[in-house]
């Protein structure tokens, strides 16, 4: 880790009032433990188990806990929100687990041909027990927010594609299974044998054995806001984004941002940044999309005037949070914040947090690529 990243990092240990000396952080109520040990009992009646992670941060949206029991599953990593990811980082991740022997694959949840193709290769592992069982069952897994339960919707269509049947009714009755005295529900996804995906995916708790991995997961969205604080999560992500450089390379991205180019909406409208998430409204209209694009481009062209007019070393973590303290007030301008806004603080951080979570900042992978042959 940078050290001017590594010092904002540390800080933020103080502030939170964590063990300085490390130790996993209880970020989660206590019902998180129980459905651990739930899907500890209903993974002994998985045949194969999805495990979805998010493919910003590839390790830091796993359960270490778990990974002894999954890593003896048959087992498919899907790394969700592809789209979201550089896929100039994800083939450098496809490797790596390629070198450790384990299935991976780049999917996004919405696309039907994404998930189809995730399937395939979830069929083909399942080939070697198909002349043993006659029902097998999927098993989808991970941490909070990482798409799993748009996934098995995802899958739930595709099933009903393939078995017009299942529509009558929202899922099937999976059995009868040896041991099992109750229901299992899921989604029949092949035939002869039969192949179930179950409904309700297993809630996996992230393991968080330091600050910084705590960070990665609430800037992806898997730890609540109000656990962390948007202003510290917004703080963290302008720390990265400035070790990186990233507001240098914004400057290539579009020659009309970097030259004040604007193009003006028809209309005047109320549209707020927060409406740009998944299922919150009907789909922006042209007015919307362009009064986005313009505060995006005024949102870049600030970090990077910022950054290229930065004297300090960012490296230097007095000189770094000078930095940051500067780009706050910059990006409250940009961002249309009032000046004298109450709370104008956590108002910029919610806008620059729904910003970057949408995609609109860019592609990021937030993990490094691991140098060992260890796969978690």
């Amino acid at each position: 880790m940078r050290s001017g990243l590594k010092g904002i990092v540390k800080k933020g240990i103080g502030e939170m009032g964590f063990n300085a000396g490390g130790g996993a952080i209880n970020w989660f109520p206590g019902h998180m433990a129980a459905a651990t040990r739930a899907i500890r009992d209903r993974l002994k009646l998985a045949d194969l188990v999805i495990e979805v992670r998010d493919s910003r941060i590839p390790l830091s949206s796993t359960n270490e806990d778990l990974q002894p029991q999954l890593a003896a599953k048959r087992r498919v990593i899907a790394l969700n929100k592809k789209d979201l990811a550089n896929p100039n980082i994800m083939h450098k991740w496809i490797r790596y687990f390629d070198s450790c022997k384990q299935d991976c694959i780049p999917i996004s949840a919405h696309s039907k041909s994404s998930v189809q193709k995730l399937l395939e290769v979830v069929e083909f592992k399942l080939k070697e027990v198909i002349s043993r069982e006659p029902t097998l069952l999927v098993m989808v897994v991970g941490v909070p927010n990482v798409g799993k339960s748009a996934l098995i919707n995802s899958i739930h269509q595709i099933a009903l594609s393939r078995f017009a049947v299942q529509g009558k009714k929202k899922r099937a009755t999976v059995g009868p299974l040896p041991g099992v005295t109750q229901d299992i529900a899921g989604y029949k996804i092949a035939h002869k044998p039969s192949i179930y995906v179950l409904d309700t995916p297993g809630v996996l708790v992230p393991s968080i054995p330091d600050i910084e991995t705590g960070l990665k997961l609430s800037l992806a969205g898997s730890v609540k806001d109000s656990v962390v604080g948007e202003e510290r999560i917004a703080r963290y992500l302008l720390a990265v984004l400035n070790t990186r450089g990233t507001p240098l390379h914004w400057k290539h991205w579009n020659n009309r941002k970097m030259d004040g180019i604007r193009y003006e909406s028809e209309e005047k409208h109320k549209y707020d940044p927060k409406d740009l998430r998944p299922n919150m409204r009907k789909p922006p209209s042209v007015s919307d999309v362009v009064y986005v694009e313009n505060l995006v481009t005024e949102v870049q062209c600030a970090m990077y005037k910022t950054l290229a007019e930065f004297n300090g070393n960012v490296e230097d973590e007095n000189d770094l949070e000078n930095l940051i303290e500067q780009q706050f007030e910059v990006l409250q301008k940009a961002l249309k914040i009032p000046h004298k806004a109450s709370e104008a603080r956590l108002m910029v951080s919610k806008k620059f947090l729904t910003l970057f979570r949408t995609g609109k900042l860019g592609c990021f992978i937030l993990d490094d690529v691991p140098e060992t042959n260890t796969v978690s």
